[in-house]
């Protein structure tokens, strides 16, 4: 029996490493499995690049907010109708930086912030929330290129702007004196008149 003891312990720790080794393969985060770099000192995707949306009239307004050291691809960026009844038209793209990237070449690419806008077709007369597909792909200076992404949006209309949140309550009072000032100005022709009529008391 002693002879097929260091076998098995043998086995045991083959089994141990092998386990090991995939669970660290899973701890590491999604967007660097596969990436030739060591470093984890690179920002989640959520953070090197965060985007939201909103509705411009007839349009819907995409905008990424992207860290220093970090970049997005224009030619990577797509936007699409997630909602039914729904239809996003050719997206607008600003002009981009020029960049010979490593991975894809001469590439023109954003950096800091950018603004893309799409006309928007709803036929479901607001019937259902407003959403969106949004793909993108960006990278880091450092040489980390994140995998393609994608995220629904529900972009909403603007809030009303601060002048005008101000302006309707002195517009209401301005409104209000006035008409106040002209009541006034009746009650006391009114109340001349009256005494202009009243009989003089006689000596």
């Amino acid at each position: 029996m002693e002879k097929f003891g260091l076998p098995r312990l043998r086995l045991a720790a083959l089994v141990l490493a092998t386990v090991t080794l995939a669970g660290l393969a899973v701890a590491k985060p999604w967007w660097m499995r596969g990436a030739a770099s060591n470093d984890q000192d690179f920002l989640p995707p959520e953070v090197a690049f965060r985007v939201g949306a909103q509705v411009d009239g007839d349009a819907v307004r995409v905008r990424w907010i992207i860290a220093d050291g970090y970049y997005l691809y224009r030619a990577k960026i797509e936007i699409s109708a997630e909602s039914p009844d729904s239809t996003v038209g050719t997206a607008e793209l600003p002009p981009g930086i020029r960049l010979n990237d490593p991975t894809f070449g001469i590439q023109q690419v954003y950096r800091q912030q950018v603004e893309v806008s799409a006309p928007v077709t709803r036929s479901d007369y607001g019937a259902h929330p407003l959403q969106i597909k949004v793909k993108y792909q960006g990278c880091a200076d450092r040489g980390l290129c994140y995998p393609p992404m994608s995220k629904v949006l529900f972009p909403q209309a603007p809030p009303p702007a601060a002048t005008q949140l101000a302006a309707q309550p002195d517009g209401a009072w301005t409104g209000a004196a006035i008409i106040g000032g002209c009541l006034a100005f009746l009650l006391a022709g009114l109340v001349l008149r009256k005494q202009r009529h009243l009989p003089t008391p006689a000596p």
